[in-house]
């Protein structure tokens, strides 16, 4: 980039040349199989040449990628051309850009480079996805307050400044071994060292220490010190994944853009056209709330609604959640004001889906005791089970419930994950009313609000239905004229 970025107009521009050390080593770890399957088999063949020709190709297609990579940035496009073997060709309308991303590793940062990617109102991955990798963290952000010219004044861009809505605390790891994230990564590991050829041996050796541990100090034992190990670990790796993503977290509101940076060795930009923005939704897994927290998601246009790319917040206290989504959206009755019960029927609902197949088991244990004696631990299991369904039945009647007022649609619903959709009435582009056999003979109806932002749908879960299509009308006014609303 230049030093004046409205320079690129009309012309095709380069990515910076110091891309030249980046492109081969990302290269190398990409195909990090292939160079190790390069290695086995030049140790089986007795050749050394082949790993020393895996890793030349590997490098030089990471050199070729620097060469064939080149952006264009006019008034009405903003254009990428890159592929070595495939050529691709990526534009994007500027009208459509929703938000500016960027995305520096340790290799990037040591640089002064990242990565650079543009948001639109559709999700898109891979090839079609717009990402300038990389463009001098110096330029960032003059090249995004072009790319949101009418969100972001150039004094914002060059001085960031306004409200500091949140930043990261270290007592936020206390909710990091709530997640599954740890697991995820011993399995991730696991796979590769199978997919690389290593994971034969480690498990013969790993079988091999493991029997002679249980000869000397017994199965029991091993297996205990084993679980124990890997629950340790797992729970280590979760939190550390959790502090170098969401470490020294800062989140700003400037004008009309919300800033988000978060990382430690790899750091990560967001920038929000605050225009796009139709609402929060706070998350509230059961683990993560038994310890009080929650987290934030973002309902913007351009933006998915379930990735890493909607969270405001990852899980933190529910106080400081909330306070932060109300600031957001300017409303502190939406985040956390009182909701409308769905009455008897939905809450019957919940009884019923929760107790039916342990009362059932309970009958059919009943018969079973008939004819052959069943032990009383058998029983205590059930009633255990029965014990734990009725407390998650009562949880899920609690949360049922919704609210409409001051122009914002407030769901709630959920217990082993407990989610709270605000939803701005105006950013809501259509109803649909939707009844199982079982709804009707309930009498209750979900009622699906759509919007082009976030998971495009929100659901209001059993309403009664006589009441479905006023809860529409009171939202969406254009509703009342309908003909199901005058039914």
């Amino acid at each position: 980039m230049t030093a004046d970025a409205r320079s690129t107009n009309g012309t095709w521009q380069r990515l910076s040349p110091r891309m030249l050390l980046v492109h081969p080593v990302h290269e190398v770890l990409r195909q990090l199989p292939v160079l190790v399957g390069s290695i086995v088999l030049g140790s089986a063949t007795g050749n050394s040449a082949w790993p020393l020709a895996a890793l030349g190709v590997l490098v030089g297609f990471g050199l070729l990628r620097w060469v064939f990579t080149t952006y264009q940035i006019t008034d009405e496009n903003v254009m990428l051309r890159s592929g070595v073997l495939r050529r691709r060709s990526v534009s994007v309308p500027r009208n459509r850009i929703r938000s500016v991303q960027t995305d520096a590793r340790l290799l990037h940062r040591l640089l002064g480079l990242t990565v650079l990617r543009v948001g639109t109102g559709h999700e898109t991955r891979g090839d079609a996805a717009f990402a300038l990798d990389a463009v001098e963290a110096a330029q960032v952000p003059r090249l995004r307050a072009m790319l949101l010219a009418e969100s972001v004044p150039g004094d914002v861009a060059e001085q960031p400044s306004g409200q500091v809505l949140a930043r990261w605390r270290p007592s936020w790891l206390r909710y990091a071994p709530l997640s599954f994230s740890g697991v995820v990564m011993i399995g991730a590991a696991i796979g590769l060292a199978y997919q690389s050829g290593l994971g034969v041996r480690i498990q013969e050796r790993v079988a091999k220490a493991g029997t002679e541990a249980a000869h000397r100090t017994g199965v029991v034992v091993v297996v205990s010190v084993g679980a124990v190990s890997t629950v340790a670990l797992a729970l280590l790796l979760a939190v550390l994944w959790s502090w170098l993503t969401y470490g020294n977290l800062l989140l700003r509101r400037d004008g009309g853009v919300l800033h988000l940076r978060h990382g430690v060795l790899r750091v990560r930009e967001h920038t929000f056209d605050m225009r796009r923005l139709r609402g929060g939704t706070v998350r509230e897994p059961l683990l993560v709330r038994a310890l009080r927290g929650a987290r934030v998601d973002a309902v913007m246009t351009g933006v998915h609604g379930e990735g890493e790319s909607s969270v405001l917040l990852p899980p933190c206290p529910a106080h400081t959640a909330k306070t932060v989504l109300a600031d957001v959206i300017d409303n502190r009755e939406a985040v956390d004001g009182p909701l409308r019960s769905h009455g008897a029927a939905a809450a019957r609902r919940r009884w019923t889906r929760a107790l039916a197949l342990p009362v059932l088991a309970g009958v059919a244990l009943g018969v079973v005791n008939v004819f052959v004696g069943l032990s009383i631990w058998l029983w205590l299991a059930w009633l255990c089970v029965i014990a734990l369904c009725a407390v998650l039945a009562l949880d899920r009647v609690r949360s049922l419930g919704h609210r409409v007022a001051d122009g914002w649609l407030v769901a709630r619903t959920g217990s082993l994950e407990r989610r709270r959709d605000c939803i701005a009435c105006a950013g809501i582009i259509g109803w649909t009313l939707r009844q199982t056999l079982l709804q009707r003979r309930a009498g209750v109806a979900t009622l699906v609000a759509a919007t082009a932002a976030g998971r495009k749908h929100y659901q209001v879960i059993d309403v009664p239905a006589e009441l479905a299509w006023s809860i529409a009308a009171e939202a969406s006014p254009w509703v009342a004229d309908s003909i199901w609303a005058r039914r």
